[in-house]
């Protein structure tokens, strides 16, 4: 019996890009475009008729905006939704807000002017739309924030380095942060618990270029810690939280007793920029004990074999569980290669980070 294939309604005013998205959604044996709308009025005639597995959703529609619409399907009878967004200030602005009401992903509308801009932008689609057929949604109380490329391993990146168990350990500690679908609210749970006087932490989250910089402001805005996105050269401090942005890999890297990061162009890796891997990867050679790794909420498996690296290096690393993922992909990969060395919910993996530290 052949596996049913993810049903998904396009939600775009612009009849190019719903005809583009069809075609790249189409092209993935998994998908079936089951129809399309160019604004939320017909979108609701057509949900009536058959509800789809998920909704791409555009955000600026004559009418009623995207955003409006979205918090009318997850208040109501919730269905996943992926936000299809301009990459502007006011693009990722918005998207933000849209996670918050409970879109599972934002990306970026698809580019056809080159045949690279094709591939990656049919890679993130799909990708977006199958991690959101997986997704756990729930009814939400609207309220302020509280052909493919190859598939790269960090090698693209980092090459690996043989560690010595007997290197020094000192008294600062590094924690590593690895999330996907579903990650920028697991991200916003685990920061809210930390005191001021945390760890320097390091965060990859698979979110879009510009995206980032708003999640972070975000964050800063109501964390006790500082967030920020990453700059290339910027120390890893007490008391601060640093995101990759989108579109460029983060590496941890160490001077003397300074720990800072560097953030680099390259390939996508597990096909994504940035990776997860490379972030571990990178916490495994240059903080090795040192070092925290903790992989959250994601589909793939991006940082499975990172984590595995750090636990091998010395490190302690925690996977989030099953029950309190949006989608158990990452840290279902690297528990499955032995490399969690606590399965915990989303709740106690600050509590328990902040032991590990103590200890």
């Amino acid at each position: 019996m052949s596996k049913k294939k993810i049903s998904v309604l396009i939600v775009d005013d612009s009849a190019l890009v719903r005809k583009t998205m069809q075609n790249i959604l189409s092209s993935d044996p998994m998908i079936e475009v089951i129809g399309s709308a160019s604004d939320p009025f017909i979108a609701v005639q057509k949900i009536k008729k058959n509800i789809p597995d998920v909704i791409t959703l555009d955000i600026e529609m004559p009418r009623m905006d995207g955003l409006t619409f979205l918090k009318k399907i997850m208040s109501q009878h919730p269905i996943p939704v992926v936000i299809i967004s301009t990459l502007t200030t006011k693009g990722a602005e918005t998207g933000i807000k849209a996670l918050e009401y409970g879109a599972v992903e934002v990306i970026e509308k698809p580019k056809v002017n080159t045949k690279k801009a094709l591939e990656e932008s049919t890679l993130s689609l799909c990708r977006a739309v199958k991690a959101a057929a997986q997704a756990k949604v729930k009814k939400i109380k609207i309220r302020p924030w509280d052909s493919i490329p190859e598939k790269l391993s960090a090698d693209a990146i980092l090459s690996k380095k043989i560690h010595n168990s007997n290197s020094i350990k000192t008294t600062e500690t590094i924690i590593a942060v690895g999330a996907s679908t579903g990650g920028t609210e697991a991200i916003k749970l685990f920061l809210l618990n930390l005191p001021l006087d945390c760890p320097g932490i390091i965060i990859t989250q698979h979110m879009p270029m510009m995206f980032t910089k708003q999640f972070a402001d975000r964050l800063n805005d109501i964390c006790n810690i500082t967030v920020k996105e990453a700059v290339n050269g910027d120390s890893v401090l007490t008391g601060q939280a640093l995101i990759a942005p989108g579109n460029r890999h983060m590496l941890l890297k160490r001077s003397g007793t300074r720990y800072f990061v560097e953030v680099k162009d390259g390939p996508l890796v597990n096909r994504h920029k940035p990776s997860v891997d490379v972030l571990f990867r990178s916490a495994s050679r240059y903080a090795g004990k040192n070092a925290i790794g903790i992989i959250l909420t994601g589909m793939g498996a991006d940082g499975a074999k990172g984590l595995l690296e750090m636990k091998e290096a010395g490190a302690r690393t925690i996977a989030q569980d099953e029950k309190s993922c949006v989608v158990f992909g990452m840290p279902k990969e690297a528990i499955g290669m032995g490399a969690a060395d606590y399965i915990l919910p989303l709740d106690e993996i600050a509590t328990k980070m902040l032991q590990m530290v103590s200890n």
